[in-house]
């Protein structure tokens, strides 16, 4: 594949909001031909005007990726359209908060659908479209809730985790295939409405943990990604920071992320329960950004990303030393 955007067909699925809208204007400002996939068709026509407003060629296709028929429509109708597809973004994805045994077991059965069973869904579809062109890239917008875990969010956690192992296990599947390329991303909290579009069971009013990312971290990564893919990236570089506290002390981590969330919970405005965006598309808060406060800027990422290594090495050197010393 050539190295540049400019008429790369691009699919983005939940492209409506947040990351995926982010990721389908800058890709836009590029030159890319964008297949735009949501479950709310308003908002991808809204954005489809913006896109061609900065150049880009648009094909909107309404898609609910818990449904294989709809993803595999949305895989046919990309290919007739330009008579190939050059990259796939698997990004849509759902949250649900709550305590989990107190939570509709139907609303664990949908988050697992939309973002684990959806992605897979992408790969199945899209796969024989790079094999037959012998080309393709598949990126999966994952987050670092495929390293730490979430509590009050165990739907979710599992879905992500198991994101890890299945792409994982179709890097290898897909070794002999040399210009296939399978990207997964791990950023950090990003500051999109996916956390007003949340499914809710707290009683309390969700926010974003920090620190919150600009979701254009996101965007810069789906584009290097495409000009060069390589099989893991870390958006924003604190997620790097994360996944290092939980590989070194995995139950301490675990640990403090419950307490994070029991201390917050107890402090937050009280609030309705809710089944949010799980079941059904919502007409609010369709915007890139979700303007939580403080929000990182890829500067303060660089200087994170800085401070992770060394927090590495320090807590590295501090774990050796105890054990010597014993």
């Amino acid at each position: 594949m050539e190295n540049n955007i400019t008429g790369k067909i691009v699919v983005i699925t939940g492209a409506s909001s947040g990351a995926g809208r982010t990721i389908a204007l800058q890709l836009a400002q590029d030159g890319a031909c964008l297949v735009l996939a949501s479950r709310n068709e308003e908002a991808l026509i809204e954005l489809a005007l913006e896109c061609q407003e900065l150049g880009a060629e648009t094909l909107v296709v309404r898609t609910d990726v818990t449904n294989n028929t709809s993803v595999q429509q949305l895989a046919q109708r990309a290919f007739t359209w330009k008579g190939r597809i050059d990259v796939w973004v698997n990004n849509a994805g759902v949250l649900a908060a709550g305590p989990f045994d107190k939570m509709p077991w139907e609303n664990h059965q949908r988050v697992i659908a939309t973002n684990l069973l959806g992605y897979m869904s992408g790969a199945y579809a899209v796969l024989p479209f790079f094999k037959q062109q012998q080309s393709g890239i598949l990126i999966n917008n994952i987050s670092i809730g495929g390293f730490l875990p979430v509590p009050y969010g165990g739907a979710y956690t599992a879905s992500k985790f198991a994101l890890r192992g299945f792409f994982e296990a179709l890097k290898g599947e897909l070794a002999h295939w040399p210009h296939i390329h399978v990207v997964d991303l791990f950023p950090g909290f990003l500051d999109t409405p996916g956390i007003h579009h949340a499914s809710n069971y707290t009683g309390k009013v969700l926010k974003s943990a920090p620190p919150v990312h600009d979701p254009s971290i996101m965007a810069q990564a789906v584009r290097d990604s495409i000009l060069h893919p390589r099989s893991t990236r870390y958006p924003g570089k604190a997620s790097m920071l994360f996944k290092l506290g939980h590989a070194i002390a995995p139950e301490l981590t675990t640990k403090l992320t419950g307490l994070f969330m029991k201390a917050y919970f107890k402090r937050a405005r009280v609030t309705e329960t809710t089944d949010g965006n799980l079941f059904n598309t919502v007409n609010f808060a369709m915007s890139t950004h979700g303007n939580s406060r403080p929000r990182l800027k890829p500067a303060t990422s660089r200087l994170l990303k800085s401070s992770a290594l060394l927090l590495g090495v320090g807590i590295a050197v501090y774990l050796i030393a105890g054990r010597t010393n014993k």
